[in-house]
This record gives C-alpha cells, structure tokens and sequence, in this order.
C-alpha cells in the first residue's frame, strides 16, 4: 500500500536549525522519494518502508534534542506526482 506523510519537525531549542538539518539529511539517505518546502518535508513510498525509516530517524531525533514537536499527517495513496488543475 502507497503512502504519503507530511512532517514538519520543530526542536524547541536554540539550536534548532541543527537538529531540523540532520533529520532531513537521514530522510533523504533512505531512498525513500522526499519533497521538500520551507514548511515542511513530504515522503512518499510503501507504508512499511516509510514507518519503518519514520520509527527509526524519529527516534533518534527526539533522542538528540531536549523538547520538540513533529507534526505528521499521512495519506493513504502516493502524491509525489500531484499538480494543481486550476
């Protein structure tokens, strides 16, 4: 089953940047397809290989950072090749 997740990590610390930099660094190392805005950072691929890339590069964000929020929303199907019709 095709999924896409939106993730907007946010480190409530001063040294956020470094934080927010190294976690897109492993998501894009994972071979998953990665999008990515000034908002936000979309993945895109099969729901157990991102949930599995998720549990793992999560984790070791949280665990590197003292306070933080991740946002995530997840669709079920793949988005990467949206493009708007109007």
């Amino acid at each position: 089953m095709k999924i896409s997740v939106e993730l907007t990590f946010s480190p409530l610390q001063d040294d956020f940047e470094e934080h927010i930099i190294g976690f897109i660094k492993k998501l894009r190392a994972s071979g998953l397809t990665i999008l990515e805005n000034p908002l936000s950072t979309q993945l895109f691929g099969e729901y157990d290989e991102v949930m599995n890339v998720l549990q793992t590069e999560v984790k070791t964000a949280f665990e590197l950072m003292d306070k933080g929020l991740l946002f995530m929303k997840i669709v079920k199907s793949d988005r990467s090749a949206y493009e708007p019709h109007f």
